[in-house]
């Protein structure tokens, strides 16, 4: 029987590709024995509760790029947290004995890595973002592969000899049904096209101000298209709001404006068009179903990557991008209706975006991970 620790945290896009590879492994083998470790205060513990695996908690956070008061005191309490890390990792080590470490991002999954690398046991991270975040570029030196999405982020590593290129998984109910099948789930008879927006899970406010004026303009130009448009759990009031300020009453038009898209699969196998953010997960879902998009990366992550991300898709010609500062509720609506207008350049887009998704991600990265372990007895902590 092997034993494996998948460590992750933080996002759903973090811990996805986990749960993707997790599976997979079950189904090749029942026997295989698998832990996910992340921290107390992420997601990760819900998701993978629900998905029904092993999860145990460390005490780990993140640190802060601030210098506000606040932050400040959240960094003095993550650097006392530090002390206690590493003895939590080692016990971990020593009651499962692991064969096997697979990080999939976040801060939480460093410990984990870290000291199993140190212990002898094969490791591997897998980063979804097109510029390795700070916890994979300190990990790097210390585990045996580093899987990638794209063939254009190696060059972005300090032993390109490391890097596999596998791409990032997707979860398999984005293909359950076809395009017409999932347009009748959502109550869609005629030919009218979808477009899909949303800007994550807490919405962006200065985004959905933007979208105000979207639906303004599409519902002048007497709607042209069905749109579901997610605006997140704080600015779904806020948005409400601020619509009825306008004067836009959203009640018997093809406008669905939603807190949250609970049915995601379903919505983005409907749609013609997806206006959204440039986060790793959802760029992975888009070029798998070869999407047609307008992304507007969000200029407040770290290292930029969003913006990074979108750049590689904007060269294929999967994308039209749109920078914040430069976007505004008319010029992504007059883009879109551009898109939706030339259906030479919307199959351009799909068969751009198409080439860019890895349909065996999962595969890859199960092969890439089960080289790592040696066929004789378990690594000894």
């Amino acid at each position: 029987m092997m034993n494996v620790i998948f460590t992750c945290g933080g996002t759903a896009g973090h811990v996805n590709p986990a749960l993707a590879l997790a599976g997979l492994m079950q189904e090749r083998d029942a026997s295989v024995n698998i832990l996910f470790v992340g921290s107390k205060r992420g997601m990760e513990g819900k998701l993978v509760e629900k998905a029904g695996y092993a999860f145990r908690a460390i005490e780990i956070d993140n640190f802060r790029r601030s210098f506000k008061v606040a932050d400040i005191r959240h960094n003095l309490h993550t650097a006392a947290l530090v002390v206690k890390t590493p003895r939590q990792a080692r016990a971990v080590l020593e009651e499962f004995k692991p064969d096997l470490i697979v990080g999939t991002g976040g801060y939480a999954s460093y410990p984990m890595v870290k000291y199993g690398a140190k212990a002898g046991v094969p490791t591997a991270v897998h980063e979804s973002n097109m510029v390795p975040g700070l916890t994979t570029k300190t990990l790097e030196p210390l585990v045996d592969k580093v899987m990638v999405g794209f063939e254009a982020c190696r060059p972005y590593y300090q032993h390109p000899e490391k890097v596999v290129v596998t791409g990032t998984p997707v979860r398999g109910d984005f293909f359950a049904c076809s395009r017409a099948q999932a347009r009748a789930r959502l109550g869609y008879a005629d030919d009218k096209p979808l477009v899909v927006s949303f800007w994550g899970s807490l919405g962006a406010a200065h985004m959905n101000e933007q979208m105000v004026d979207f639906i303004r303009a599409e519902l002048s130009s007497g709607s042209p298209f069905h749109h579901i448009h997610a605006a997140g759990s704080t600015g779904y009031p806020k948005m409400q709001e601020a619509l009825r300020a306008a004067g836009i009453d959203l009640a018997h038009t093809d406008v669905d404006l939603r807190e949250y898209i609970y049915d995601m699969p379903t919505v983005m196998r409907a749609a013609d068009l997806v206006i959204c953010r440039g986060g790793a997960s959802t760029i992975s879902e888009l070029t798998a179903l070869g999407m047609p998009s307008i992304i507007v990366p969000s200029p407040y992550v770290v290292n930029n990557h969003q913006e990074k991300n979108a750049r590689v898709l904007e060269k294929a010609g999967g994308i039209c991008l749109m920078l914040e500062n430069e976007s505004s509720g008319k010029a992504i609506y007059d883009t879109a209706m551009e898109i939706l207008g030339d259906s030479t350049k919307r199959e351009g887009m799909h068969k751009a975006m198409l080439s860019l998704s890895v349909a065996d991600a999962a595969e890859r990265i199960y092969h890439t991970v089960m080289a790592l372990v040696p066929k004789a007895e378990k690594t000894e902590i």
